[in-house]
């Protein structure tokens, strides 16, 4: 009684405006689906006792079993809990090449630069010490007790065995990177800074594991989940392709991950019912394909599996072929929360232009992006774009001086401060200075390329390690488009909203993005079913509005399938013609969904 009396006064004080605001969100019930997941059917083993019983049975038919496995599992619990099998072992990674070799082998991939590499063209065969392989071959060939390999590139060691892989998302591997828990592939850089495990991993080691994995997956007898320490499951082929299968002819969604930052915030907590004892959080990932998980839920018990499986495998299914065509196995488009209510501003920044992102590491399209307003409180704000008639010499000096402590940057000096409201929507093509201000739950639309961001300045403060951000003033000056002045800005970049249709009940704008963009963004508000086409290109969308809506098929194909404010959907290309209507307590009041798309 005391706390909900101190919260009536709290928001007394507010202006009426935002006190509706306030208690309107204090009294929603979080709906927001934290685990969604694509059910079936199917086979599937729990705990080690129990895997271990199904492996012992294919080491009876087959002397050799090979366990595979993606980069940042823990090996030392396979190698534990298989050495109780009456086999012999042979670790994959003593079959490399010597560390400092390796090191020597990857040092241009990985340049001098603390957070930048270069794109790799490795393969896992690049790894191996040819002898050790041709020795550990024979063995396996010969083998006539039964054996058991284990490591990445254990398929390699031995084509014909019994194969099982071991996944891992890469949101996984950063977790345990950043507790230095994991090496890297043939590496041991525990130790290192995790900007530079993170940057190994991105450039170097998933992007090998990644090209290996795909010429797998047709061989894999059996997939294990380790995500969970001391818990595994394990799935057979026919269970895992018949998730994949499903998932890629449905509206689905990935699994969202919440993390902190230095200007985090408060609004996640509350809409997306999260730990309230965290001080903050700032990102949530809740469509970043290459690093988020997928779940299947096999016979009521959750798998969990890396969503970039299901775009290695389902490729033109899920993005479409034109889409395909384009960006290969690539997922092109990302979503995700920035959330500075009640936080502070990000870092004033900039990311690189196409040509600059090709040449100096090795990616071939750039991180455009776009700020949607999910939700906006007093005070809130973007900085987008320079000052017209602004000295760009002046504005590089200060920011030089600024990184060495000399001067505090007068942003607001030198960059466009525009106040922000609900639903507003901002276009950042590659070269335009940009941040969010506090007090803003940000709807991120942007192509994938997620690590490229040249910061330029970060308002005196110190990352959550408690040591300085990485300033990148040098390459940023390198990247900047002088000419995104205040009148480019507002006449290109700033709520660009046009009506292209309506209906009974619904209406149809165009929200961007820019023209230098590849993605298109619209935006539906309904009170009664909308009619959607995929039109040969992945869809993914984010109810902006409303508690619930629900998505369906005209003809059927799929199961009615219900989202849940804030979350965002991904509907395959494949899927072709669907629907979505309020739904539940929906019912009756207009909703609104983003839609991005890929233009071509």
């Amino acid at each position: 009684m005391k706390y909900f009396w101190r919260l009536i006064f709290n928001l007394y004080i507010c202006t009426n405006n935002n006190m509706y605001e306030q208690i309107k969100q204090f009294m929603r019930k979080p709906n927001y689906d934290k685990f969604p997941s694509t059910v079936i059917a199917g086979t599937i083993f729990q705990g080690w006792d129990e895997i271990r019983g199904v492996l012992s049975d294919c080491l009876k038919s087959n002397n050799v079993l090979a366990v595979d496995c993606y980069t940042g599992v823990y090996e030392e619990e396979l190698v534990r809990e298989l050495s109780k099998l009456s086999a012999r072992l042979i670790l994959v990674r003593d079959l490399y090449k010597e560390e400092s070799e390796l090191r020597c082998m990857t040092e241009r991939f990985m340049t001098e630069d603390v957070l930048f590499g270069y794109v790799t063209n490795l393969c896992i065969s690049d790894y191996f010490d040819a002898e050790k392989l041709e020795d550990a071959r024979r063995c396996a060939c010969d083998a006539s007790t039964p054996l058991i390999i284990i490591g990445t590139g254990a398929g390699m060691v031995a084509p014909g065995a019994t194969l099982v892989y071991v996944d891992m998302a890469r949101w996984e591997i950063q977790q345990r990177c950043r507790r230095h828990e994991v090496k890297a592939l043939g590496i041991d850089n525990r130790e290192d800074a995790v900007s530079l495990q993170y940057k190994r991993g991105y450039f170097n080691d998933w992007r090998i594991c990644d090209r290996y994995k795909s010429t797998l997956f047709e061989h894999v007898d059996y997939w294990l989940d380790s995500h969970i320490p001391g818990s595994p499951k394990m799935i057979d082929r026919q269970t895992f392709y018949k998730g994949i299968d499903k998932t890629a002819s449905k509206p689905f969604r990935v699994v969202p991950y919440f993390d902190q930052a230095p200007w985090g915030g408060q609004w996640m907590k509350a809409v997306c019912d999260l730990d309230p004892d965290v001080p903050n959080y700032g990102w949530c990932f809740d469509c970043v394909p290459e690093e988020n998980s997928l779940y299947l839920e096999v016979n009521g018990v959750r798998f969990e599996l890396p969503s970039v499986d299901l775009v290695l495998l389902k490729s033109r299914e899920l993005l479409g072929e034109p889409v395909e065509a384009r960006f290969g196995k690539d997922f092109p488009i990302r979503f995700d929360f920035l959330d500075t209510v009640g936080g502070g501003n990000l870092s004033v920044q900039v990311h690189p232009t196409t040509q600059f992102i090709r040449e100096n590491f090795g990616m071939y399209y750039t991180q455009d992006e776009s700020y949607y307003l999910l939700d906006a409180k007093e005070g809130a704000s973007v900085y987008l774009g320079l000052k017209t008639g602004i000295d760009k010499n002046e504005m590089i000096h200060d920011l030089r001086e600024a990184q060495k402590g000399e001067v505090v940057f007068d942003t607001e000096r030198y960059v466009n401060r525009l106040p922000a409201k609900k639903h507003d929507h901002y276009l950042i093509p590659g070269g335009t200075v940009h941040c969010s201000g506090s007090e803003a739950l940000v709807l991120e639309i942007s192509s994938t390329p997620n690590l490229f961001t040249f910061k330029l300045w970060d308002w005196q403060r110190l990352g959550l390690d408690g040591k300085p951000r990485p300033i990148n003033v040098e390459r940023g000056k390198d990247v900047i488009d002088w000419k995104r002045d205040t009148e480019y800005v507002n006449k290109h970049l700033a709520n660009r909203f046009t009506q292209v249709a309506e209906g009974d009940g619904w209406r149809e704008e165009c929200t961007g993005l820019h023209p230098n963009e590849f993605i298109e963004t619209h935006r539906h508000w309904f009170s009664k079913p909308v009619t959607h086409h995929t039109n040969n290109s992945v869809n993914v969308l984010n109810l902006v509005e409303g508690e619930e809506a629900v998505v369906e098929s005209p003809i059927n194909a799929f199961k009615p399938f219900v989202v849940h404010y804030a979350e965002t959907f991904i509907i395959p290309a494949s899927v072709g013609e669907y629907t979505i209507a309020p739904y539940g307590k929906s019912v009756g009041q207009e909703c609104g969904t983003i839609k991005a798309y890929v233009r071509y």
